[in-house]
């Protein structure tokens, strides 16, 4: 029989003034109405449109439309919160309070913008320097609180406001051609709303974090109310079988750069659950102290069980003990613990569940690939969400704010192989073979591509466009909590997964070798070279804190930290300063080399080789953007901007601004080729390469003229050589010039 949760705990914040109660926050529903509940909602959320349409105006109109929900809805989540200190209070300690991701996915609208051409301008240039990085626990996200001054809701509600005013009318006014692709304008546009989509999810993961006073109920966000005994979970076999990941360049749908290029692959016949692991079954493991059992954890879950136990956890992260039994924290209320609902865990918890269950089965469990994961898919004949119907699944909000039970949807044999609970896999998430980085989101997937990251499929009950699709590609630190679960399967086949640890992106691969790589036809290392002209430059100067601004893969930042105290590698690639942050960590980069065609050769490259081991302590490495720096990186005896002033989108206001950076007698070095194009810097915004009152103006001329308020020019420019290797038989060879500044009071 159907468990009646009437002793479920709220706060006692009430629903916001004004709102209509919906039926589905009273007392328990039966089954079948629990079915119908939301039968009174005859709007759908919009599904991730077709891109390839041929009428413009229809094709504004969807957008619009898709836009101004995906805002709203996004907006309605965060009407949960009860009180200031919710805003602002760490949900966790590895990410940003909740008024950070209020601000973020506005600022990405914006600053994607900017780099597809459809604005010419900033809105607020502070938000959006403080809204634009730091939404996962990457060495480069400044988590430091110190560091931020929040503005209040109202403040940031406004500057939503005028950011959703903005791209209304570029929607509205901006020229568009169809369809639109992945080099299209707008194609930043439906980026825009997908990832607000994503952080729709995200965000309503750290409510549930949030202290349970610092929430309310809402009318848009109940919860389902069924619950009761599961019943027992099976095995149903899946043969043999050939199945396709990935997605073709002419699909009609928007996807992440790692969604792109197909792979075939036979899987091998294995055994999966009927049902996603639910919190009965879950419960004997539990019960059998397998939290406090070493056996069922490997070293990377130890550590992480470890940190728990330390703090009394040996649980889940949404179960809580009371004096009458289990309870289940939901995103906005804590209820007596539904059973039937599936166990949502992070990814050590899973695996440990796996080899508790192999144990006392004598078989093989394990969590599935990403590649069965694909093939339990095909066999179940699942689909894709109709545009006009609920999803015969617990997916894209059809149904409910929360899990149900895991024997609700049928699938085939199976239950939720898509919905209720995203499903962890045993895959860390990979480049398909022929990968491309997308020009204005280059950090989307490769900050990824560490092995530290494991695909999730399936996705949740609030998985919405672009996440409910089956393409998608989503994955998070093995340690971290999503609205996940897991299925297991029983195979003998070892869960592989393509090498992911060789970086075989070309154009971070060529910077590499260009940092810390060999040296070609005679021409000595660039960063190397630049660091010690800084070096000689600074003389008796002191030499506290330096920034490498543009730092690339930070070969310089390491050759700065020599000499100063304390260096800070700031790029825009993410990409990029992975590669600085991973030396950092570990004194070793790996990545592969293109010799000729398809063939390519292996490189391994390690800071002690370059005696360059000891510094490891002394640099950090920040994103960011050198035309809207945070206000926190400042107070500079140096700055070095190797090749960046002709790839910046506003030089002038770099410039502008540069001086705020440095201290009194500081020294800024900038070294640039000039090759001004028109794809990263208008051309009204060169500062030089043209002719001005009929005379040439040169990039120099363009220098002197901006800095001369501020600076005064030590010495000549000097033309500093630099060589790339692009394959084993083409190098690309360069003169830079290179210019010193000094500071005036």
């Amino acid at each position: 029989m159907p468990q009646n949760l009437n002793d479920e705990r709220t706060s006692d914040a009430r629903a916001p003034a004004g709102a209509v109660v919906s039926p589905e926050a009273g007392p328990f529903h039966s089954t079948e109405q629990n079915k119908n509940m939301n039968a009174h909602q005859d709007t759908l959320f919009p599904r991730t449109p077709r891109l390839d349409g041929l009428d413009p105006q229809a094709m504004r109109d969807t957008l619009r439309d898709y836009f101004h929900a995906t805002c709203t809805r996004y907006e309605q989540l965060f009407e949960v919160l009860a009180c200031d200190e919710a805003w602002t209070r760490k949900p966790i300690s590895l990410r940003h309070p909740l008024i950070f991701y209020f601000g973020h996915t506005a600022t990405f609208f914006v600053n994607k913008l900017l780099l597809a051409g459809l604005i010419d301008a900033r809105i607020d240039p502070r938000m959006e320097s403080m809204f634009a990085v730091g939404v996962d626990e990457m060495s480069w996200d400044d988590l430091n609180e110190a560091n931020y001054d929040w503005p209040s809701v109202q403040a940031v509600r406004d500057y939503r406001n005028e950011v959703r005013r903005t791209v209304d009318r570029v929607i509205r006014e901006a020229p568009l051609t169809l369809p639109i692709g992945w080099n299209h304008p707008w194609w930043s546009i439906v980026m825009g709303i997908e990832h607000e989509r994503i952080h729709l999810e995200t965000s309503s993961v750290l409510i549930r974090q949030s202290r349970l006073d610092f929430v309310r109920p809402h009318p848009a966000w109940a919860p389902c109310r069924d619950a009761g005994e599961p019943p027992a979970n099976t095995l149903v076999a899946v043969p043999s079988g050939r199945t396709q990941l990935g997605k073709r360049r002419d699909d009609p749908l928007y996807g992440w750069d790692n969604e792109y290029e197909t792979r075939a692959i036979d899987v091998t016949g294995f055994e999966a659950a009927r049902q996603l692991t639910s919190n009965r079954e879950f419960l004997e493991f539990v019960d059998d102290g397998g939290y406090r059992d070493d056996a069922w954890w490997d070293e990377e879950g130890r550590q992480w069980r470890d940190f728990r136990l330390q703090a009394g956890i040996d649980h889940p992260e949404f179960w809580v003990r009371r004096p009458d039994g289990w309870h289940l924290r939901l995103m906005l209320q804590e209820v007596a613990m539904p059973w039937n609902w599936p166990v949502e865990t992070n990814c050590h918890e899973a695996r440990a569940f796996c080899r508790w269950k192999a144990a006392r089965l004598g078989r093989p469990v394990r969590l599935p690939t990403e590649d069965e994961w694909y093939r339990l898919y095909d066999v179940a004949g699942v689909a894709e969400i109709p545009a006009d119907a609920r999803a015969s699944a617990n997916l894209h909000l059809d149904h409910w704010a929360s899990s149900c039970p895991v024997d609700r949807f049928a699938q085939g044999d199976f239950f939720d192989v898509a919905g209720n609970v995203w499903q962890w896999t045993e895959t860390p998430i990979y480049p398909f073979e022929g990968f491309d980085v997308h020009p204005i989101y280059d950090d989307f997937s490769t900050p990824t591509f560490d092995a530290r990251h494991n695909l999730m499929k399936g996705g949740s009950w609030i998985s919405c466009g672009n996440e409910a699709i089956r393409a998608s590609r989503y994955a998070f630190r093995r340690h971290f909590f999503q609205h996940a679960g897991f299925r297991y399967v029983i195979s003998d086949a070892p869960a592989s997964a393509p090498n992911v640890y060789y970086e075989s992106d070309r154009q971070l691969s060529e910077y590499a070798e260009f940092h810390y790589g060999d040296e070609y036809y005679g021409v000595a290392n660039f960063p190397r070279a630049l660091a010690h002209m800084a070096i000689e430059a600074m003389g008796e100067r002191p030499a506290r804190h330096a920034l490498d601004l543009g730092c690339a893969t930070g070969r310089a930042t390491f050759e700065l930290a020599r000499h100063f105290d304390r260096v800070t590698g700031v790029d825009f690639s993410a990409r990029f300063i992975n590669a600085g942050v991973q030396l950092a960590e570990q004194g070793v980069l790996r990545y592969t080399l293109v010799d000729e065609g398809e063939l390519v050769s292996y490189r391994t490259r390690r800071l002690a080789d370059l005696g360059l081991d000891g510094v490891r302590g002394k640099v950090d490495f920040v994103q960011g953007d050198a035309c809207n720096l945070k206000s926190v990186l400042t107070g500079y005896d140096l700055i070095l901007a190797a090749n960046l002033i002709d790839r910046l989108y506003d030089p002038k206001a770099f410039l502008a601004s540069v001086h705020a950076r440095l201290n009194t007698g500081g020294l800024l070095l900038i070294a640039s080729p000039y090759t001004w194009l028109e794809e990263h810097t208008r051309r009204e915004d060169w500062l030089g390469g043209f002719k001005k009152d009929g005379e040439s103006w040169t990039t120099l001329d363009g220098l002197r003229e901006a800095l001369a308020p501020g600076f005064r020019l030590l010495g000549a420019a000097r033309d500093v050589p630099f060589v790339i290797r692009e394959t084993r038989r083409k190098f690309q060879h360069t003169l830079s010039e290179v210019t010193i500044w000094e500071k005036l009071s």
